[in-house]
């Protein structure tokens, strides 16, 4: 039997820093991994834990020099290079080599590299956990690595997932994303019960995990939440789960009924607070239907002016302000101080502007105010509405004077053709009233007079159907004008959800209540007000007044084919896009409102048949989930929202620059007169129509 021989490891030997050069068999060129920096960093830290392999240098001879190269480790030999350079190590230093001679030094340099096994990350996540466990700080941690304390949070989360799970990803059963997305509960029972039930599925997406193990839970961005204030929850004693590997806007809130109970309360004490300004009524809930207020009449109240020290304070703002756009005017990019400065000084002159709005005690005596949280979880008080039944009776005008209210009067003694009986005496009497009869005839030649003097001025007859529209749609009684114009509002009663957080909905509240505040209370004063305004100013409200009576709505009891044909039109003629005015096909809004067969044709108009074709197999809850994220930002629009012509494209719809179209017959609005000439009333609002 042979004797098998054993294996001599090479010499290794500590060799000054200064007899040590690099290379040029050395096979790594590209740079990669941890910098030389860090690496130096490292070495300052723990010394150096791997040798350096090196052959020695020979003349021409073959004899040694005393000189060594180093194929493999040149990393490690530029980090010391560093640290001798930064005078942190002697050039002397003894550096712990392995000596080889035999073979190739390329063949050296490419085995040192190749073999070298990566580490599996769950490793590190499990290297991460012990040093903490250990006593060791996230930040202290993370200084040793050279990696950011946010890294290491993730990474222990990572680590503190189910065993069974980390197993499952050891085994490759589950991806890293997969893993990231069962941090969002830190409950193993929990996790374990989710991947198992998702081990059966087709489905594994990172989206589904996360949703299957926040649910029941509210969204930290939910109006509730932001209301009541997540510090605010915490104290409380309420929990909230957070994604350290997603945006997750702050998490989920766990307990629902303590949120509820939270929002119910400091809904409560804002009440009181508003219900002490005197109001005859306040009305509380999270949120108020679109359309609550229809059939009220809406006070506006007076907004208090600034006194002398506000308005000097504001006027020193402005003047800030202006001195600091005028002399950065001429530059690209502003001075980081110089920008925040402005925002301070803008947010400062909007809080000045805001004027509170002061109310007289017999409004307060007969209104009442809307209490409720809007979409961004504020407090939203709607003040000033006045209900029917709290209307102050008016005195009719064909009630009797008080002196003949009491008087006998047989009616088959009036003459209808006079004023008074056809007697002689009568007639030397005096002047006498004239009788209704002939007033009735002498007004109709008035009227057809007024309708063919109205049918020449176009201005006056446009001030005209102003002054009606306006009289119906913002006071109570609009019986001070002769036009026999009638103009409707749709409540909306069976209204979508949120229908009152769209942006359009807004800027229609928004620019109902500027309005209001340029009106006059008393319905007389109003012609006179419309005829001081500017013209771009009345064509504004009027646009405005008739936007308000504009009713496109499907509904199944009211068919009405050539209105709905009319909105298609008008929509082609604004070139309205649904998609730029922010609607979106969520599950809330559609997805989960139609077919299976209708969610796929919508992925499949916007994305493609691939996509269709690779959520057709989920069942219908994990389909509407994939949908929403597919169809997120793709512009798809359902077919009662398209306009025809349009594609459902939101990049061409935020394309379009409707600041050049004037609409067919609009000429006024492409050939608008200079602000300079006349400058409109801010119509940034809208009349509550209601």
């Amino acid at each position: 039997m042979t004797k098998q021989q054993k294996i001599t490891l090479s010499a290794s030997r500590d060799i000054p820093f200064n007899k040590l050069l690099l290379s040029q068999s050395n096979v790594r060129h590209i740079k990669a991994g941890v910098s030389i920096e860090e690496l130096a960093e490292d070495i300052a830290r723990r010394t150096l834990l791997a040798s350096l392999t090196v052959r020695p240098v020979l003349d021409e001879s073959g004899a040694e020099t005393g000189m060594f190269e180093i194929p493999a480790g040149g990393r490690r030999y530029r980090a010391l290079e560093l640290l001798v350079k930064q005078k942190r190590l002697n050039c002397t230093a003894p550096v712990p080599c392995i000596i080889r001679t035999d073979g190739l030094a390329e063949e050296d340099s490419l085995a040192e590299n190749i073999q070298r096994a990566p580490l599996h990350p769950l490793d590190q996540f499990r290297a991460f956990q012990a040093m903490r466990e250990k006593g060791k700080s996230e930040e202290e941690i993370a200084a040793a690595f050279f990696v950011s304390a946010s890294i290491v949070k993730q990474r222990l989360k990572l680590a503190a997932v189910a065993p069974s799970l980390l197993d499952a990803y050891a085994e490759e059963e589950m991806t890293l994303d997969q893993l990231m997305a069962f941090t969002v509960n830190p409950d193993h029972e929990r996790q374990e019960q989710v991947w198992e039930a998702l081990r059966r599925h087709y489905s594994k997406q990172p989206y589904e995990i996360r949703r299957m193990l926040t649910e029941g839970a509210v969204r930290a961005s939910d109006r509730r939440a932001q209301y009541v204030g997540l510090d605010a929850y915490v104290d409380a004693g309420g929990a909230i789960l957070r994604d350290l590997f997603q945006t997750d806007d702050g998490g989920w809130l766990q307990d629902a009924g303590l949120l509820d109970l939270m929002v119910t309360e400091k809904l409560r004490e804002d009440a009181e607070t508003i219900q002490a300004e005197g109001w005859h009524w306040v009305e509380v809930d999270t949120d108020f239907p679109y359309g609550h207020t229809y059939g009220m009449r809406r006070i506006p109240g007076e907004s208090e002016p600034m006194n002398e020290e506000e308005a000097a304070t504001y006027d020193a703002l402005k003047a800030e302000f202006d001195q600091l756009e005028a002399d950065h005017a001429d530059a690209d990019d502003l001075p980081e101080e110089v920008d925040a400065r402005l925002g301070e000084i803008e947010t400062a002159m909007e809080t000045l502007q805001d004027r509170p709005v002061r109310f007289e005690e017999y409004e307060l005596a007969i209104a009442g105010a809307f209490v409720s949280i809007d979409s961004s979880g504020r407090l939203r008080v709607e003040r000033g509405y006045v209900r029917p039944e709290d209307e102050p009776a008016l005195p009719s005008e064909d009630q009797p004077d008080a002196d003949t209210a009491d008087a006998d009067v047989d009616d088959t003694d009036i003459d209808p053709d006079a004023g008074a009986p056809h007697d002689e005496e009568d007639e030397d009497d005096g002047i006498k009233p004239l009788s209704d009869r002939l007033v009735t005839e002498l007004t109709a030649h008035r009227t057809l007079a007024l309708r063919d003097a109205l049918a020449g001025d176009t201005h006056i007859a446009f001030v005209a159907a102003l002054h009606v529209l306006t009289l119906k749609l913002f006071y109570r009684y609009g019986l001070n004008s002769c036009i026999e114009i009638d103009p409707r509002s749709a409540a909306f009663s069976a209204q979508a959800s949120g229908l009152a957080d769209t942006a359009s909905a807004q800027a229609i509240e928004t620019r109902s209540e500027n309005w209001a505040k340029h009106l006059p209370k008393a319905p007389e004063d109003l012609w006179d007000v419309l005829i001081d305004f500017d013209s771009d100013s009345r064509q504004a409200l009027f646009a405005h007044c008739v936007s308000l009576t504009l009713n496109a709505v499907h509904e199944a009891y009211n068919r009405r084919p050539g209105a709905l044909a009319h909105a298609d039109i008008l929509a082609t003629a604004l070139r309205l896009n649904m998609a730029a005015e922010g609607w979106t096909p969520t599950a809330e809004v559609y997805l989960s409102r139609v077919t299976k067969a209708q969610i796929l044709e919508a992925v499949r108009e916007a994305k493609g048949d691939d996509a269709a074709d690779r959520i057709a197999g989920l069942k219908k809850p994990e389909m509407v989930t994939t949908a929403e994220e597919l169809l997120e930002g793709s512009g798809w629009l359902p077919e009662p929202l398209r306009t025809q012509g349009q594609e459902t494209s939101v990049i061409e719809a935020e394309a379009t620059d409707a600041g050049e179209f004037a609409p067919d017959g609009n000429l006024d609005a492409a050939n608008a007169p200079d602000a300079e000439d006349e400058a409109p009333i801010e119509t940034v609002g809208t009349v509550a129509a209601e």
